[in-house]
């Protein structure tokens, strides 16, 4: 990569980092309070995590119009407009807990996966602009800024849940702030428009074809099944912390270890895919989201609820950032848009159902929060199987060569 390249690539690393520690820490923020604030307000305990699987759909729907609108338009007006979709779903979010309306609450919700879905295209930006040495490397570098977005979001969460007579209604406002605040950073964002495809030229492979090809199906298995598990497991702990007889602020501090534990190996997992595979490394993240569901099943002390979403945090990292890497070296550039809208339905797919499946998992699955906790734990077991024979079942392949 000469300089002037090698520059821009590294410039928007920077930006794409700094967006993701920003408007990255609302996230953390409302899963934290989203399940406390969903069965504060739904009639039926086992609706509780409604308001975080109606996030989740709403970026599984929107991620093939994102995507669409990058492809055509180009990453910085879809991230701007993920960001005013996440100031408007805060709206909504605060309305409905001021008019201590489900219904309401659940809108501002499923507007908000609209910016959770343009979140997740941070780290495909990542990979536009760089080479295919520093590639596993960006994308890396920018999911390391949520270390930064777990160490803020709790931290507001704790500052402004009981800011206002209304539960959680100041954390909403300040949900608004970080979106309108963090939108901003997307003027210094130097990515190319795709060129329009000229007549006649190759317009790619189908989504059919791309499905079919071995390791994109591979990549997009195992993607969806580490982001399922970690949500999955990540969604009903606020309920099971607090249920087992622990604090709010101590849910906090625990999604804050794992949120830490997510994003703190990226700035050397890009460096692990590099030297060893992204099939080695997605793996281990296997490996290590089993050791969660054991550490998770072991007990319901606070150490065993810090222990397991640590493991959990670390899993996803490295299994995520693992199968994103196989999916960016598996298609061309004209394929982009294609397979990354295609990639993120499947994915987001597979965590609306993990996120539904959390609640009546935790609150209806026994008849104590310890009963509930261990059928989220027992849950992990068949994805982790399935993701596991799929990667055993693609090493036993012939090497397919990376796209250009």
């Amino acid at each position: 990569m000469s300089a002037a390249p090698a520059f821009r690539a590294r410039r928007n690393v920077t930006v794409l980092v700094l967006a993701q520690a920003l408007l990255g820490a609302q996230m953390p923020m409302i899963f934290t309070i989203g399940g406390l604030a969903g069965q504060s307000l739904a009639g039926n305990p086992c609706l509780a995590t409604l308001p975080i699987t109606l996030i989740v759909l709403g970026s599984m729907l929107s991620a093939p119009v994102m995507s669409t609108i990058m492809q055509r338009f180009g990453r910085r007006p879809g991230f701007v407009l993920g960001a005013l979709f996440g100031a408007a779903g805060g709206a909504v979010g605060a309305w409905g807990l001021y008019l201590a309306s489900f219904e309401v609450f659940l809108a501002g919700s499923f507007l908000t996966g609209t910016y959770m879905s343009a979140q997740n295209f941070y780290r495909f930006a990542a990979a536009d602009t760089a080479d295919e040495a520093f590639r596993p490397k960006a994308i890396s570098y920018v999911l390391a800024g949520g270390l930064a977005a777990a160490l803020i979001g709790p931290q507001i969460v704790k500052l402004t849940a009981d800011a206002y007579v209304v539960p959680f209604l100041g954390t909403y406002a300040a949900v608004i702030a970080v979106n309108i605040l963090g939108a901003t950073l997307f003027a210094f964002l130097d990515i190319p428009r795709p060129p329009r495809p000229e007549t006649g030229a190759p317009a790619g492979r189908s989504v059919g074809q791309l499905l079919a090809t071995p390791r994109i199906a591979v990549a997009v298995i195992c993607a969806t099944v580490s982001y399922a598990l970690m949500n999955l497991m990540m969604t009903s702990t606020p309920l099971a912390v607090v249920g087992c007889g622990f604090s709010q602020n101590a849910a906090a501090d625990v999604v804050s270890a794992h949120v830490v534990a997510m994003f703190a190996p990226s700035f050397f997992t890009g460096h692990l895919i590099a030297r060893f595979g992204a099939e080695r490394i997605v793996a281990a993240g296997l490996l290590l989201l089993g050791c969660a569901g054991a550490v998770g099943l072991a007990g319901v002390d606070l150490a065993n609820f810090f222990g397991a979403l640590v493991l959990l945090g670390l899993g996803w990292n490295f299994g995520f950032i693992g199968a994103t890497s196989m999916l960016a070296a598996s298609h061309g550039p004209e394929e982009r848009g294609r397979v990354q809208g295609m990639n993120d339905l499947i994915v987001f797919g597979g965590v609306t159902l993990a996120s539904l499946a959390s609640g009546g998992l935790m609150n209806c699955a026994g008849g104590t929060a310890e009963e509930g906790w261990t059928a989220v734990n027992v849950a992990m077991v068949p994805l982790i199987c399935l993701a596991g024979a799929a990667l055993i079942w693609l090493a036993l392949r012939p090497r397919e060569a990376p796209a250009e």
